[in-house]
């Protein structure tokens, strides 16, 4: 729908589709421009009101205001708005959205369109280094929940003239803004495309949850899929050596994530601690993690198999120091365990930082040990599961994390009640789940181990020296499904 020309029509139509006289947040003013009348439109904290408050002083000075009256609307916004970017809109379609993601509108009688002033300004938080992403040495900046404020982080950076942010809109009720970023030279063109009209044809009525509700909505999985599809990171140096490796980055406004597409499985096998060291310490503590991931999820449930169902085998190499114990007890001991684990973990995560740690430690020492006394777990079930977690936490992706930790839940229940047959067919069904874990695209989950490509397989594995690591040309990843 059109805006009219008569401007009191413009101000019915603004009261019957926005709650001014409701809302306290939307600031409305009658003006007059020398002996034009004006109306204007903004959100109360979206507006910057010092730069308004002059915009609006030189309009309505009479010495700035040659003109008695607005003849020309586009020649007006030119000469006498010089404060902020403008621009002129006559749908109110545009109009209303924009005015409420922050530029203000003023509407000017005897004219079909309306002057978008952007002054917008947003709260935020103040930029730091995310919790679950820090290095010891680099850049100590974040990710924060402004898409203006992220952008400007990665430009920061890559000062590509071929570096681009497309915007599109999603939800119906949010409209929140999502910005695809990508270098023009070494884009995926097939797979840009796809983002694109992913993204414009999505039917969500908002996004409830940030970036994590986008990538539910891009990728649909299957509930027996638990591995992370789409890699997320808040660190800006990590989104953009991405970047410059021919990714594309979505970014999502109110959220500090950003999406990083296409994605492998050996993506959350890397950190960039890896590369704020040397590369014979950062490729040595890399092998290190891809050791955690077979730790973390084989090691107990093995611990199980063996000393439960082999004991023979688990007295000669010294699993166990009670040879007593029978398969339903260490079953048993091995799921409390897990069960008291995972629940110190969970809530010292969700803890204030000033008592997680010690909360951790003292509440894991005094439960261990009088777990241990009541007989509900012994020390040898502790000491593996305490190896466990430390695997798992040596995991830098949560999300990877998270999954390994449902699969080892998996083996435990499948080995206690199956002994090696049901150890053999959890393994099996958690190499099937992977195996068939989508990507955004279409494209291999294992690349590029397969299909196969020895030179990027090399870069995944081992930390190469900056001057051999910048590739002179973006990996062919196959076709885009």
């Amino acid at each position: 729908m059109t805006l009219s020309s008569v401007l009191e029509e413009n101000i019915q139509y603004i009261e019957s589709h926005l709650p001014v006289k409701d809302s306290f947040d939307l600031i409305t003013r009658n003006l007059y421009l020398g002996k034009t009348k004006a109306f204007f439109l903004g959100v109360n904290g979206f507006c910057k009101t010092d730069i308004l408050q002059q915009i609006f002083s030189d309009l309505q000075n009479p010495m700035y205001m040659s003109d008695e009256s607005v003849e020309e609307i586009q020649r007006y916004m030119n000469a006498k708005i010089g404060y902020a970017q403008t621009s002129l809109s006559d749908s109110w379609e545009e109009i209303i959205p924009s005015v409420l993601s922050g530029p203000a509108a003023l509407f000017v009688d005897g004219f079909a369109r309306a002057v978008l002033i952007d002054v917008r300004t947003y709260p935020t938080r103040g930029i730091e280094e995310p919790d679950l992403e820090k290095v010891t040495r680099g850049s100590r900046d974040g990710f924060v929940e402004t898409l203006l404020f992220n952008a400007n982080l990665i430009r920061r950076r890559v000062r590509s003239p071929r570096l681009v942010f497309s915007m599109h809109s999603v939800g119906t009720e949010s409209k929140t803004d999502v910005a695809v970023s990508y270098v023009d030279n070494a884009v995926n063109r097939d797979l840009l495309e796809k983002i694109n009209s992913t993204l414009d044809s999505l039917r969500a009525t908002s996004l409830t949850m940030g970036a994590t509700s986008l990538e539910e909505l891009l990728l649909h999985k299957r509930w027996w899929n638990l591995l992370p599809s789409i890699q997320v990171t808040e660190r800006p140096d990590v989104a953009c050596s991405y970047l410059m490796e021919g990714h594309i980055l979505i970014l999502v406004d109110n959220s500090p994530q950003v999406l990083i597409l296409p994605c492998t499985i050996f993506q959350f096998t890397q950190n960039p601690e890896d590369y704020y060291k040397s590369p014979s310490v950062g490729t040595y503590f890399r092998m290190v993690r891809f050791l955690c991931i077979p730790v973390s999820l084989l090691l107990l449930p093995l611990f199980l198999l063996v000393t439960a169902h082999f004991p023979a085998a688990a007295q000669a190499w010294g699993l166990l120091s009670d040879a007593g114990l029978t398969p339903q007890r260490l079953f048993f001991y091995v799921l409390a365990v897990e069960f008291l684990l995972d629940l110190f973990k969970y809530s010292s995560s969700l803890s204030s930082g000033k008592f997680s740690g010690s909360l951790s430690i003292v509440g894991g020492l005094i439960i261990g040990d009088i777990a241990v006394t009541l007989n509900w777990a012994s020390t040898d079930v502790l000491f593996y599961a305490a190896v466990t977690l430390l695997a798992s936490l040596a995991i830098t992706d949560t999300a990877f994390s998270d999954a390994i930790r449902l699969y080892r839940i998996l083996l435990i229940l499948a080995t206690g009640f199956g002994g090696l047959p049901g150890f053999l067919i959890g393994a099996a069904l958690i190499l099937l789940s992977i195996i068939t874990t989508p990507t955004f695209g279409g494209f291999s989950y294992f690349w590029p181990l397969f299909p196969f490509n020895g030179k990027a397989l090399g870069r995944l594995l081992f930390r190469s020296p900056t001057f051999k690591a910048q590739p002179s040309n973006i990996w062919d990843r196959g076709k885009v499904h």
